[in-house]
C-alpha cells in the first residue's frame, strides 16, 4: 500500500505526530480512562466516557498517519503567488498545490483536483488562466511559482 505524495518537511512533521500520539498519547489517554474508572459506576461516568472519546479520535488520527506515512512519495511542492482578473498586485494571493496535511506559513494548501489546483497545476509565472469555479468562471494571472 502507498502512502500520500507529501514533502519532506510534512512527512517528519507526521511521523513526529505518530511517534508522540503511539507512545505518550496513548499511555495519557489510559491514564485517563483508569483514573476515571476509579470513580465507580462507569454509565453514569462523564469522564470516562471523555476519555474513551478522546481515546477513540486519537486511535483514528494514528490510523490516518500510518496510512500517509506508509510509502509516501516525496514531492516538491510549488508556491503559486496569483491574482484575480481586476485585481491589482498588492492583492496577491498564495496557494500551494498538496495533501491537506502540508503547511505553509502564508499560504493556502489546496487540493489538485480543486477547480483552482487543476488550472494552477503546471502554469507558469505570467500565464493568464480561466477556470470554471463554484460561482461561474474566473481569470487569473500568475505572478510567481516558487519551489516550496
Amino acid at each position: 500500500m502507498a502512502g500520500a505524495k507529501l514533502s519532506k518537511s510534512a512527512l517528519e512533521r507526521l511521523q513526529a505526530e505518530f511517534h508522540d500520539l503511539t507512545t505518550r498519547g496513548r499511555i495519557e489517554v489510559a491514564d485517563k480512562i483508569e483514573r476515571a474508572r476509579e470513580e465507580g459506576d462507569l454509565k453514569e461516568n462523564a469522564g470516562y466516557h471523555a476519555a474513551k472519546d478522546e481515546q477513540g479520535h486519537m486511535e483514528g488520527r494514528i490510523r490516518q498517519l500510518e496510512y500517509l506515512i506508509d510509502e509516501p512519495e516525496i514531492v516538491e511542492n510549488q508556491l503559486y503567488v496569483i491574482v484575480y482578473e481586476g485585481d491589482s498586485d498588492d492583492m496577491a494571493e498564495r496557494y500551494m498545490i498538496g495533501n491537506m496535511e502540508e503547511e505553509v506559513e502564508g499560504a493556502d494548501v489546496i487540493s489538485a483536483t480543486s477547480p483552482l489546483g487543476a488550472a494552477l497545476e503546471g502554469s507558469a509565472p505570467g500565464q493568464s488562466i480561466t477556470y470554471d469555479a463554484p460561482n461561474g468562471a474566473l481569470t487569473i494571472k500568475v505572478l510567481s511559482v516558487e519551489p516550496v
